[in-house]
């Protein structure tokens, strides 16, 4: 990792975007010097459609689904519009949480704005985990609608028992979808084993470039065709529009890649958080750790800092690329919804830091990270106390 972005630098937010990887970038390379639309029948049109056909097989690979169930889209936040917008019917139950990524809560809100009674927020704990058992006052009381769960929280790195809600959503007829954005190529698992109807991803959360995503649509589900964009039929009529060719051959590539190394990284990811946080909590006493330890992604941690305000850490660490809550809320007013729903106070909200690891991830950026961290937060706390002190 050190020397992509100078060596100096620890980029430990993956959870953001990741580096793109080598088999990536030289694939988005290759496919940038060539022409051709993949709908033109033409051969560099031809040519151009071959490419996209083996990046869709490389992503059906790393899903475990058929090639013919992908739809390729600009990255998830676009796929979770596709999926809740035509998952989604009046008088039907949407049921996601308030954990969610604000591209699908957001969307819920709006399907839902003209029958605001059809959508249903799961409680969660202070562990971050979604209660699965309050589908049971949901189904069967009501039957059909759709089932909205993140694999993987973007904050916190919780882990969704999927196959828990897909059982209890399939039993009453509902679809199930999922934000899977953080778990794909960062875990071995795929489409079967999450027992999923519907599932978004971005390319660039697992090392391929950004604008390219995907929606997996199970074969046989009752999805009615309600496509977000419409013209030229691209996507068999549920994207209309020009493939970005290159994109996709780059994400088809990152997928070979990260398939090839998932059990791997993974193991070693993780050894790698555990090492930053008992340096972090081992050099600052006080600081917490929030969510379900044993239930996460190998590379995140979110870590709570009291009376540290985050973005005052950042700021005293430049060296050091991490996240103040989600770098999809960046800029925003408030504090971190995930951390509130958990219970977190806003102060506390507002003095936690995520950091996330990956496959380019080394032990000298955690050794230093861990350092940066202790310098900054100490400095935060002197600078604080002289403001506060006598006058």
């Amino acid at each position: 990792m050190n020397g992509l972005n100078g060596p100096d630098m620890s980029y430990l937010d993956y959870n953001a975007t990741a580096p793109i990887r080598p088999e990536a970038l030289a694939a988005v390379l290759e496919a940038m010097k060539s022409v051709g639309n993949a709908s033109s029948m033409h051969q560099p049109g031809r040519q151009a459609a071959h490419r996209v056909d083996v990046a869709r097989r490389q992503l059906a690979d790393l899903l475990g689904c058929s090639p013919g169930e992908i739809i390729f889209t600009s990255g998830a936040t676009e796929a979770n519009n596709l999926a809740l917008r035509a998952a989604f019917t009046a008088g039907n139950p949407l049921v996601t949480s308030p954990v969610e990524h604000p591209a699908v809560l957001e969307t819920a809100r709006a399907v839902t704005a003209e029958s605001p009674e059809d959508l249903v927020l799961l409680p969660v704990g202070a562990d971050g985990l979604v209660d699965l058992g309050a589908l049971d006052q949901v189904f069967p009381a009501r039957r059909g609608g759709v089932v909205s769960l993140m694999a993987a929280n973007n904050e916190t790195g919780v882990l969704t028992d999927l196959r828990v809600a897909a059982k209890a959503a399939h039993e009453a007829g509902a679809l199930v979808h999922t934000d899977a954005t953080q778990i794909i190529g960062r875990l071995p698992v795929g489409v079967a084993e999450l027992d999923v109807d519907l599932l978004s991803l971005s390319a660039h959360k697992f090392g391929g470039p950004q604008g390219a995503g995907a929606l997996y649509v199970r074969r046989g589900s009752p999805l009615p065709h309600r496509p977000l964009l419409v013209g030229g039929g691209q996507e068999r009529g549920w994207r209309a529009g020009t493939l970005n060719v290159a994109g996709i051959i780059g994400m088809g590539a990152a997928a070979d890649a990260a398939r090839r190394g998932v059990g791997e990284e993974a193991e070693r990811i993780a050894a790698l958080r555990d090492r930053l946080e008992s340096l972090v909590t081992g050099a600052l006493p006080g600081c917490r750790i929030n969510g379900r330890r044993d239930q996460r992604l190998p590379g995140v941690t979110s870590i709570t800092f009291p009376g540290l305000p985050a973005d005052a850490v950042l700021a005293a660490m430049p060296e050091v690329a991490a996240s103040e809550g989600s770098a999809c809320a960046s800029g925003a007013p408030t504090p971190s919804h995930v951390l509130l729903a958990m219970g977190l106070s806003r102060d506390d909200a507002d003095s936690t830091i995520r950091f996330s690891l990956g496959y380019a991830t080394t032990n000298a950026e955690i050794e230093n990270a861990a350092h940066a961290v202790k310098r900054a937060a100490t400095q935060v706390r002197a600078a604080l106390a002289e403001a506060h002190g006598p006058s």
